[in-house]
């Protein structure tokens, strides 16, 4: 069954508004939940916090105040949906609990646009930060284990895999290596876009969300891991944003989130096994079909195009989260030497990589690395959570 947002009419936005009764939705239970479930809900965080801060800069950059006015009504039923979704995150969950569970969104969330990405050269940049994101989680999963004495898998529930990816410390590279080229705006595909502007919302909210939560650990060894990896969350979001085509026009951009929060809605409204979010995905969806409605005006107006000339005739296939096991593990087998060289990747280290590397770390190891020994000295092992077997690099093996 085919749906075109563009000929979908949802909420009058004049009944979007909600009352705190409304807004005070009952958390999951992490211990039930199915684990994507938590997923969908991180991600879709991340693309309504998108949409907000988009909106301000927007507003930042018009003069015209009925457009203000416009913007601001539509951001702040925006800002109630966000405020809805994260909510429905529980509060019992540790700061590293939820951590593990947005690495858990990064992998697989990353590894499905990358086998469904029809362009090459994008596809290629989500499998290499793919390979990144995949030992972040391994590092957190590890720290869990030493500060909680968890274990991830009670968050992944195996569904994804824990063992060493691409390793942390090789992740920090000179800033000029982290720019991709962008996608031409008037070739490339109404999907592809759709997915860089979700790997680039998703990996801009984990990047804020260590900035914030970093610092709140009285352990050293957390304090440092993730100012580490909030570091390379950096260099995840410029990786991605770049690769966004800078000469969209902001109505253009406007029209393409509110189509990007339809898409991922009805998506997730598709699979979604708890009732009671599924709910949370209809109603926002039957919302966000008029603020759609109402930036395809806006660009009609400022821009004198016609959104449909930029918008797909149609939603793609529903974008899914599920385990993504086979194709990771030929990722590690092949590209786990990878670097960048300016817009590209190369397999051998740089003058300018190098350089980094000894700016960055001097001669010390870095928490990525730390962490590992310190468990190690703990439990006398790694933690892993190997499930269909060895891991493909003979290398990085269990000892």
């Amino acid at each position: 069954m085919t749906f075109n947002p563009l000929e979908q009419r949802g909420i009058p936005l004049d009944r979007q508004l909600r009352s705190w009764r409304e807004l005070n939705v009952k958390p999951i239970d992490p211990d039930r939940c199915d684990p994507y479930t938590r997923c969908r809900i991180v991600t879709m965080n991340g693309i309504e916090v998108e949409a907000i801060t988009f909106s301000h800069m927007l507003a930042r950059n018009t003069i015209d105040p009925e457009v203000k006015r416009q913007l601001a009504y539509l951001r702040y039923i925006e800002a109630q949906q966000q405020k809805v979704v994260n909510w429905l995150l529980p509060g019992v969950s540790s700061v590293l609990e939820t951590t593990i569970a947005y690495e858990q969104v990064a992998v697989d969330l990353t590894a499905w646009v990358a086998r469904m990405e029809p362009d090459p050269y994008l596809r290629q940049a989500y499998e290499f930060g793919v390979l990144e994101d995949f030992d972040h989680l391994y590092r957190y999963a590890n720290l869990y284990e030493m500060i909680e004495h968890r274990e991830a898998e009670a968050v992944v529930d195996g569904l994804t895999e824990v063992m060493p990816g691409r390793p942390t410390k090789f992740h920090h590279r000179d800033p000029v290596d982290n720019v991709r080229d962008p996608y031409a705006k008037d070739e490339a595909g109404p999907l592809s876009k759709l997915h860089a502007l979700t790997i680039m919302s998703a990996e801009q909210q984990t990047m804020n969300f260590y900035m914030n939560t970093g610092p709140t650990y009285m352990e050293p060894i957390a304090r440092q891991l993730y100012q580490e990896i909030g570091l390379i969350e950096e260099e995840h979001v410029t990786h991605y944003e770049s690769l966004v085509a800078p000469g969209e026009t902001w109505w253009e951009q406007l029209v393409n989130h509110e189509y990007n929060e339809c898409y991922l809605y009805y998506s997730f409204m598709e699979q979604e096994t708890d009732p009671k979010v599924k709910a949370i995905w209809e109603l926002h969806l039957n919302m966000e079909l008029e603020h759609l409605h109402t930036a395809c005006d806006l660009m009609r107006r400022h821009d004198g195009r016609d959104p449909r000339s930029v918008l797909a005739p149609e939603l793609p296939d529903v974008l899914t989260f599920e385990p993504n096991k086979p194709y990771l593990r030929k990722l590690l087998d092949t590209q786990m030497d990878l670097t960048t060289l300016g817009a590209g990747y190369v397999r051998d280290a740089h003058e300018r990589f190098e350089e980094m590397q000894d700016r960055i770390h001097g001669s010390e190891q870095p928490p990525s690395e730390r962490v590992m020994t310190e468990h190690d000295a703990m439990f006398g092992r790694e933690y892993r959570l190997e499930s269909e077997g060895e891991h493909p690099d003979p290398a990085l093996r269990e000892k």
